[in-house]
């Protein structure tokens, strides 16, 4: 690490600012917007026993990782990967993990501001009154008619980018850990209210049965490979956020107690946004297995049939940016904080031309939606292929090396000092699954998204 560099880096004022900053880059439209599909389509509790399981012994061990390699080496994930390949003496190819971090968190943000630009804008279209209509089939329509227009969604896309980056510019401190110190509660207090509106559906019962009763006899090998993936996914795993987050730790804080935390954190989000939708769902006589839709298309007609769904509507998409904004902050710092430490830009240059290029990306997914609908890359739109590079194979690829070099090519002696264990039970059982179970499962789900299995 230069002097230069070691002025620059900076660090969160306490391990409470860490664990919302990492729980506000894990708490996403994965968990909102994408949990409760992907359970309504796979049938539901036995799908979210296995999705438990999974964040238990795939997705706390690489987050520990993750964490650890980031506070390691003091540094953003690009120059990160350097120092720790040069100290571990291993090959010298491993520094391109940090590079491909940073780039897909970079292509992700990239299309995410897109569609976190559909939840501001249906914000407005809460408020004024526009899920009130008499055809349920009009939603869909209004939902066509947005995305259709390539003026409509630049302008969202812009308006999200610049709260990103008016956020990420003022630092560490100011920036990132003010924003979710008020972001996190507002999103838990969000939640919580939406919940206590599910309770008054008279489906709140059905809705829990169908979220946390097990039935395995719908529970197939491609539901197990999903919530396998998801469960690594939505913890916001290789691709450098948490590794520069990690980096901004204090040495004084427990990796391992704080990952759990977080991890536990990220899931009850997921659970209580389940909680909350299917009551709704279910009073509202709509399907849980209505994929993708189930946030735009569907719930706005249980929105405007049900009493009260004008304020009710209003808060879900509310809470809906809220969760985007805290994700959002960590795609983007790798790079700021690269060209801070590396190539001395200040703070604001570095923000610029990182949401500039992000923002100017992102105008291929705007456009695959319409404009460029027909434009395709091995038969899929620009968007599709951003999301199944970084969804399917970037980011998979990352937790998988992550995990061989923590487990494998860093010195036990630094993986036993930074996550203050001594050499009993519990590092052992940490070293098995990130060196065995968690790669195992990974290439598992690898060759799964790639149709060889």
């Amino acid at each position: 690490m230069t002097d230069t560099k070691t002025a620059v880096h900076s660090a969160w004022s306490s391990r409470f600012a860490f664990i919302l900053a990492a729980t506000g880059s894990a708490v996403g439209l994965g968990n909102i917007w994408k949990f409760p599909y992907i359970t309504g389509e796979n049938g539901g509790g036995a799908f979210v026993l296995v999705y438990l399981l999974c964040v238990l012994v795939i997705g706390i061990p690489i987050m520990i990782a993750e964490t650890m390699l980031g506070r390691h080496s003091q540094k953003n994930p690009i120059d990160a990967m350097a120092y720790l390949t040069k100290e571990a003496q291993a090959d010298s190819n491993w520094h391109y993990l940090g590079w491909m971090g940073v780039i897909a968190g970079l292509l992700i943000l990239s299309y995410y501001s897109v569609i976190a630009g559909w939840a501001t804008a249906y914000v407005l279209k809460a408020f004024t009154g526009s899920f009130y209509v008499d055809n349920p089939a009009e939603i869909k329509t209004l939902f066509d008619d947005f995305v259709a227009s390539p003026v409509q969604l630049i302008f969202w896309h812009t308006l999200f980018m610049l709260a990103t980056m008016l956020i990420v510019v003022r630092g560490v401190n100011n920036g990132l850990e003010k924003a979710v110190q008020y972001l996190m509660p507002v999103l838990f207090f969000l939640m919580l209210l939406l919940v206590g509106y599910a309770m008054t559906t008279g489906s709140y019962f059905q809705g829990l049965h169908f979220l946390f009763s097990p039935d395995f006899s719908k529970l197939t090998a491609n539901a197990v490979l999903t919530a396998m993936g998801h469960a690594f996914f939505t913890l916001s795993l290789g691709m450098g956020a948490i590794m520069v987050y990690g980096s901004y730790l204090p040495k004084d804080v427990s990796i391992a107690k704080t990952a759990v935390l977080i991890a536990g954190a990220d899931t009850v989000v997921a659970l209580l946004a389940g909680i909350a939708i299917f009551p709704i769902v279910f009073a509202n006589n709509l399907h849980p297995d209505s994929g993708p839709g189930l946030i735009f298309q569907t719930l706005p007609i249980a929105f405007g049939s049900m009493s009260g769904g004008w304020l009710v509507g209003i808060l879900f998409f509310v809470m809906l940016v809220v969760a985007a904004l805290t994700s959002s902050i960590s795609l983007i710092e790798p790079a700021v904080a690269w060209l801070v430490e590396s190539k001395g830009f200040t703070r604001e240059r570095a923000c610029v031309w990182s949401g500039l290029a992000t923002w100017a990306l992102g105008l291929g997914t705007v456009l695959s939606f319409n404009a460029w609908s027909e434009v395709k890359f091995f038969e899929r739109t620009i968007f599709q292929l951003l999301d199944y590079l970084t969804a399917n194979l970037m980011l998979p690829i990352g937790g998988f090396c992550i995990a061989i070099f923590a487990g494998w090519m860093m010195q036990q002696k630094h993986s036993i000092a930074e996550l203050a264990m001594p050499n009993d039970l519990s590092y052992q059982v940490w070293k098995l699954l990130i060196s065995y179970v968690a790669p195992a499962a990974v290439f598992f789900v690898f060759l799964h998204v790639i149709g060889v299995l």
